[in-house]
């Protein structure tokens, strides 16, 4: 348990003095702050912003005419100017994909994504991201 957390909000849980509420609230409160860090150790110059919304992924060429296999559905992450991320439950086999995103409105946008990164989460699942190459138009296959 962080000390410093536990001063902020004038908290002594090792003692045991903490209501079952304070606890509880405390606990979240800790999850959020690594959920949202914030800190001199953030590397990205760009905001991201939480886009926890299902997603499909089109694999296709460079281009982004021709698709190369069967969409895909994954979770979104974040979501920014540039990029995005997402956790999706097996290996992706292509790197070049359209990322179909929903507005508020349900329309649709397309984008031709680039999957640069990738990495194993501790539950099982995969977290990866790219950058955002072009806009892609959207026909009959979204």
């Amino acid at each position: 348990m962080s000390t410093q957390l536990l001063e902020t909000y004038g908290l002594n849980l090792l003692e045991g003095d903490a209501s079952p509420e304070e606890h509880m609230r405390w606990q979240v409160r800790e999850m959020l702050s690594g959920l949202y860090p914030v800190g001199p150790y953030e590397r990205r110059a760009e905001q991201r912003y939480p886009y926890p919304k299902l997603i499909r992924l089109m694999p296709t060429t460079s281009d982004g005419m021709k698709p190369l296999g069967p969409t895909i559905v994954v979770s979104g992450k974040h979501l920014s100017e540039q990029g995005l991320s997402f956790f999706h439950p097996n290996p992706l086999p292509y790197r070049l994909v359209i990322a179909v995103l929903e507005t508020a409105e349900r329309e649709k946008y397309g984008f031709l994504l680039d999957v640069d990164w990738c990495r194993f989460t501790q539950l099982g699942w995969y977290e990866s991201g790219g950058k955002f190459l072009r806009t892609v138009e959207l026909r009959d296959a979204a």
